[in-house]
């Protein structure tokens, strides 16, 4: 009986686990903070003048494919480790472009 009973207790214990870890999966609290502060940056960008209105344009391009990676990636319900490390490495792209283009000394005209 004693197995019975702790046999059913692991089971549902591990079940709960895995409910937990998969919860987890779905969801990109890092990645949006992400693109909200690379969007605040872009935004901040054009107006002191540090990107011209076409460098903001391709900037803002490059967050909206992104962010269609990132819905790829939680339309099966489960955004896996992979995708995770694939989105990550190109918000890392494009946060040095825009440093890049912030300053490469062109001004806004």
């Amino acid at each position: 009986m004693k197995r019975i009973i702790i046999g059913t207790l692991l089971f549902i214990i591990g079940a709960a686990g895995t409910q937990k870890a998969e919860a987890q999966t779905e969801r990109t609290p890092g990645i949006r903070h992400e693109q909200k502060k690379e969007h605040h940056r872009i935004k901040q960008g054009v107006a002191s003048g540090e990107l011209t209105r076409k460098e903001a344009a391709h900037l803002q391009m490059e967050q909206s494919k992104i962010r269609n990676d990132k819905r790829e990636a939680k339309a099966d319900g489960v955004v896996t480790p992979a995708e995770r490390a694939n989105i990550k490495a190109e918000q890392k792209r494009a946060s040095r472009r825009i440093y890049v283009q912030k300053h490469d000394g062109q001004q806004r005209q």
